[in-house]
Formats: C-alpha cells, structure tokens, sequence
C-alpha cells in the first residue's frame, strides 16, 4: 500500500463528525462536531463549545458524545 493511501486514511479517521442533538434543558436542536479518531483521549467528544440558538445554554468543549441525545 502506498504512503498517499495510508496517510489518507489517517487524515479521515481524524475528520470531526457532524451531529445533530437535542439541547439538555429546551431540547431545540444544536449542531455539535464530534472528534471521530486521532487521540484516543479526545475520541467521541465535542470538538468546541457550541451554544443552543433558542435558550443559550452551551455544551462544553470536551462533552462525551454518549452524554447527549441525538435527533
């Protein structure tokens, strides 16, 4: 396998992941991304703190995935 094809592979598993979940105390939609590969301790967790359009509440940076309900 050449070099390009695994360094590819590498750069999608670090690619962050789009969701859509449910703000904890409204439960209007917030748009999260979520780290998806790279450092295991960064792994399945909110990229930046991302704050609900409708009542300002704000999901930490850091916030694992499993925490929050997805539409």
């Amino acid at each position: 396998m050449s070099a390009s094809a695994v360094r590819g592979c590498q750069e999608g598993k670090a690619t962050p992941k789009f969701l859509e979940v449910k703000c904890p105390r409204c439960r209007e939609a917030v748009e999260v991304f979520v780290y998806m590969g790279g450092s295991a301790d960064k792994t399945g967790r909110t990229t930046a703190d991302e704050k609900c359009p409708e009542c300002g509440y704000v999901i930490p940076q850091g916030t694992p995935s499993e925490r929050l309900v997805r539409y």
